[in-house]
């Protein structure tokens, strides 16, 4: 896909609203008549999403929109930072990361044109492998087995590897997108997938239907471990999430939230916002980790400044609090 510029865009002439939001959105200054959404790979939460989201704000808007596969919440960093897209999908340790200067893709520059948009939905991670394996437990996985991280520069191969490594991992390193990794699974290419996503993962629903898998989860002590060093709280995995697990899977995770360019116009980005927040059962036809996304998760942004027009969605309809030095522009 060729992107498109938002300074090309903004001077475009936006589409008529459709009858829905005609009337709430009739302040169309300066929006674009067309978006993309940058999700992650294909078999990955953020893909079905994040395109998911996209084609309801395309719809209700009356706006052409999609979604547009990419490496990943580092990647969506960058890229809705130079408004080579003009929303994304990130998570708090790689935002905050970006913000520092410290993304991989480009080391020093400080992705601070990135805002935040509305709170998404928490990632756990969680390993993946064949029952044939005879792996059960962290602890079961051998030196040097093949561990799938997911695309390069993703939430999962950015923190994965070095939460296996505090917990005395020694593996092989291998990458791609969700759903080659779940075919090299099942091909006896890797060993082990090292997941991180919203539930249900796709890659690993589609596994569990095919072939059988241990989903395994860590130990209270190597929990603790991971929340000690790493930028994660405990979650636990429900046992309806997937077939393959009997019981509740101990696990850690870290909270998900939408971006947007923050030279977007502030009523733009204020109606996709309220579509996506209105209307909590159209998101969780979507995906069901959309559960969490609620308006009341708005104080889960802990690292990124708001984009204008979502603070104001948010202290106008949540009854949120965020302070004039934590809007983009507002000081």
């Amino acid at each position: 896909m060729v992107f498109t510029r938002i300074a090309a865009l903004a001077a475009t002439t936006a589409l008529t609203a459709t009858a829905a939001f005609a009337d709430g959105h009739a302040d169309r200054t300066g929006w674009p008549e067309s978006f993309t959404v940058g999700t992650a790979s294909q078999g990955g939460t953020f893909f079905v999403y994040g395109s998911g989201w996209a084609n309801l704000v395309a719809d209700e808007l009356g706006l052409s929109g999609g979604g547009e596969v990419t490496g990943g919440p580092m990647q969506n960093m960058a890229l809705v930072h130079t408004g080579e897209v003009q929303f994304g999908l990130t998570t708090m340790g790689p935002a905050a990361e970006s913000l520092a200067g410290t993304n991989p893709i480009a080391p020093g520059l400080q992705m601070t044109n990135a805002c935040a948009m509305f709170p998404m939905y928490q990632t756990p991670f969680s390993v993946t492998t064949l029952s044939a394996s005879g792996i059960e437990t962290i602890a079961d996985i051998p030196a040097g087995a093949r561990v799938g991280f997911g695309p390069a520069g993703s939430t999962s191969d950015t923190y994965f590897p070095l939460m296996l490594e505090a917990l005395g991992v020694a593996f092989e390193r291998r990458n791609g997108g969700w759903d080659d990794l779940g075919g090299q699974l099942q091909d006896g290419l890797l060993d082990v997938i090292a997941f991180a996503a919203g539930v249900p993962i796709p890659a690993v629903s589609q596994l569990e239907v095919q072939t059988d898998i241990n989903i395994i989860e860590f130990t209270a002590d190597e929990q603790a471990k991971i929340i000690e060093q790493f930028p994660v709280s405990g979650f636990e995995i429900a046992d309806t999430t997937y077939t393959t697990l009997e019981a509740p899977a101990r696990s850690v995770a870290m909270w998900n939230f939408a971006i947007a360019n923050c030279d977007l116009p502030e009523s733009f980005v204020y109606a996709v916002t309220d579509v996506i927040m209105s209307d909590n059962d159209r998101m969780v036809g979507i995906h069901a980790s959309a559960r969490e996304t609620l308006p009341e998760h708005w104080d889960k942004n802990t690292a990124m400044m708001w984009h204008p027009g979502a603070a104001r969605w948010f202290t106008e309809n949540a009854g949120a609090t965020i302070a004039a030095d934590r809007i983009h522009g507002a000081m």
